[in-house]
């Protein structure tokens, strides 16, 4: 089986000369290419990145023109694989190599795509409690087919790219991408280690954010919210004046309910703000795509004085790429 490994990198100029070492050393039954996809303008992993291009003939290097986000790197590198089954993995050696093998096990004929998820929790409660959160807000909302198995460590078809040809635009979402060309999705247990260099950049808060991008670029669920809560509200409308009428037939009321008229602005109100928060969400978004951001722009390398003869950094091979 020819495989590609598709690795964004970001601030992992110490963690990827090992990393690549040992995916060199693993053998599988074909061919074998490393992608590493330089998110932006980190001098320092670029140019240990160029280094282990020069150095290993497996090994190609591109970069982008600058930080898109990790989703976005993946996307670029995928589209650049050239073998039949492509793995993606993170930078930071909590990953194991050695564990690609147990991923393609799992890919048999009638899977198409397979997550490694780790035995034990990777981060703390609250970050983890998040992951649950969203993981569960994508099979429900997004229809997800195997949402709660999600992982960064995944083996899929190279084909699956096929269903997203025409993504575009800056908000992109590879799990939910390849939820457009397949259900046949797995997900096996394995083992991952703990981050020996740096901090993530994964926080608490990104994760919030790529939830919402998630939510709001894939989904038409939050204007069905919107409508469920138009109707709340006017429920709670309509009883609110069931009570005012009561009240002034029965002779109770005295001065015209301030109390209830403040509360009936201030829940319709409330309301409003809702509702125009979320369609400007959806309008900005169209707009975003409207003026043709792009997913990313691969940089052109410079020339390498030190490169042998033949062997140039990949990325001068690719050139720029704008999709949009």
């Amino acid at each position: 089986m020819d495989i590609s490994v598709v690795i964004p990198c970001y601030r992992s100029a110490e963690t990827l000369p090992p990393l690549v070492e040992r995916l060199a050393a693993i053998t599988t039954d074909g061919r074998k290419e490393i992608l590493l996809v330089v998110d932006g303008g980190d001098r320092a992993t670029w140019a240990a990145a160029s280094r282990l291009d020069r150095r290993h003939d497996e090994v190609r290097a591109m970069r982008l023109s600058r930080n898109y986000g990790q989703h976005n790197a993946l996307v670029a590198g995928i589209r650049e694989a050239r073998h039949e089954v492509v793995v993606t993995m993170d930078d930071d050696l909590q990953h194991r190599p050695e564990e690609i093998g147990t991923l393609l096990a799992a890919l048999t004929p009638d899977v198409d795509l397979v997550y490694g998820v780790a035995a034990e929790e990777e981060h703390g409660a609250a970050r983890s409690l998040a992951s649950r959160l969203a993981k569960s807000g994508l099979e429900r909302l997004l229809r997800v087919p195997g949402a709660r198995q999600l992982s960064a460590f995944r083996a899929f078809r190279t084909f699956l790219r096929d269903g997203f040809t025409e993504l575009r635009g800056p908000h992109a979402c590879l799990d939910v991408a390849l939820s457009w060309g397949t259900t046949s999705v797995t997900s096996v247990t394995v083992r991952m280690d703990e981050r020996e260099h740096g901090r993530s950049g994964y926080t608490l808060r990104m994760l919030l954010r790529h939830t919402l991008n998630m939510v709001l670029g894939y989904s038409a669920a939050p204007l069905r919210l919107v409508t469920y809560l138009g109707f709340l509200v006017g429920l709670i409308g309509v009883l609110l004046l069931g009570r005012v009428l009561w009240l002034y037939f029965t002779g109770e009321t005295t001065v015209a309910g301030f109390t209830t008229v403040a509360s009936m602005v201030a829940l319709f109100s409330a309301a409003q703000m809702i509702a125009v928060g979320v369609l400007g969400e959806y309008i900005g978004r169209i707009h975003a795509n409207g003026l043709g951001l792009p997913t990313y722009v691969v940089r052109p390398a410079e020339p390498d004085p030190e490169a042998p003869q033949g062997k140039q950094v990949t990325a001068a091979v690719v050139g720029q790429r704008v999709d949009a």
